[in-house]
């Protein structure tokens, strides 16, 4: 019996990959998304943000100064200023309430509150002054008639400024303090409790501390957030020059009317506070991570 044994194949070696090719595709691809990526951010962001400050300062600095002394837009000014230092406290007291009541109570429709505070977030600024409109009008509004019996103004007057700055500023506060208290626990709370503390010095002295960063990053949000609002006031505001028109509203009305340089100084002074806002928020960032990081070292050391 014969086995028949199959000749062998001359096989050719296959041809091995170069390394150097693949590297300079892994290496290419992160460097091409930050291109796009800051490509996208100089077109949409700086591009305009430079043509707003060359369009200001066109005609010299000593017009832009001169711009900046106009009487209409210092009126703006303390009206936008005015609205916003009553918005933010009442949102920070607000924001800070609820978000203790949501991370520490269990309570029936917690999940509706929490839709609530997230709901200026989901609508557009027009249909909350819209909402205000329909509610506080004196003529066709549902509160119209208790407006009016009261001699309230609220429409067309600074209230009703103040009432859609607040509206549309007031999930910050809570958004950035309730993940916050959730990740903590409420440990230290029921130990200070434990030791005789009460509720409020519980809050004041245990609570607040650790989620200080937290709620000064919501404060600088609103703080932001109020300054710039546009929609809503403009709906409850009534657009009335030196009267009723805070600074987003003059930039808008004083570009329809052909006066560029000082609608380009009055968006460069707006540009200027949403720097320093941004500057501020990048270092409550820098901070909270390097708590949180001392937080982690500390854990870690104690269970070694």
């Amino acid at each position: 019996m014969a086995f028949l044994i199959p000749p062998l194949r001359d096989t050719k070696p296959l041809p091995a990959s170069n390394p150097g090719l693949k590297a300079k595709g892994v290496t290419l691809w992160p460097l091409l998304i930050i291109t796009l990526a800051c490509l996208y951010v100089g077109v949409v962001i700086l591009l305009p943000a430079l043509s707003v400050v060359a369009q200001a300062f066109a005609k010299g600095p000593g017009v832009f100064l001169q711009n900046l002394g106009d009487s209409d837009l210092l009126a703006a000014l303390r009206l936008t200023l005015f609205a916003t230092a009553i918005a933010v406290p009442f949102n920070t007291i607000f924001g800070l309430a609820a978000a203790t009541a949501i991370a520490r109570r269990r309570f029936r429709g917690k999940a509706l509150l929490l839709s609530l505070i997230d709901l200026p977030f989901s609508i557009s600024p027009v249909v909350v002054g819209l909402m205000l409109v329909l509610l506080y009008s004196p003529n066709h509004g549902l509160l119209g008639p208790l407006v009016n019996s009261l001699g309230w103004k609220i429409i067309f007057s600074w209230p009703g400024i103040v009432l859609a700055t607040i509206l549309v500023t007031f999930p910050f506060m809570a958004r950035e303090v309730i993940p916050l208290l959730e990740e903590e626990g409420w440990e230290q709370e029921e130990a200070a409790r434990t030791l005789g503390a009460s509720n409020w010095q519980v809050f004041w002295k245990v609570t607040l501390p650790s989620v200080r960063w937290a709620a000064l990053y919501g404060l600088i949000l609103t703080t932001a957030r109020a300054l710039g609002e546009f929609g809503a006031v403009s709906v409850v505001s009534g657009n009335i020059r030196g009267e009723t028109q805070t600074l987003p509203l003059f930039v808008e009305d004083a570009y329809k009317q052909y006066h560029t340089e000082l609608a380009y100084g009055a968006a460069l002074l707006l540009g200027g506070v949403a720097i320093v806002s941004l500057l501020l928020k990048i270092l409550v960032e820098q901070i909270m991570e390097g708590s949180r990081k001392s937080i982690g070292l500390d854990v870690d050391t104690k269970d070694s």
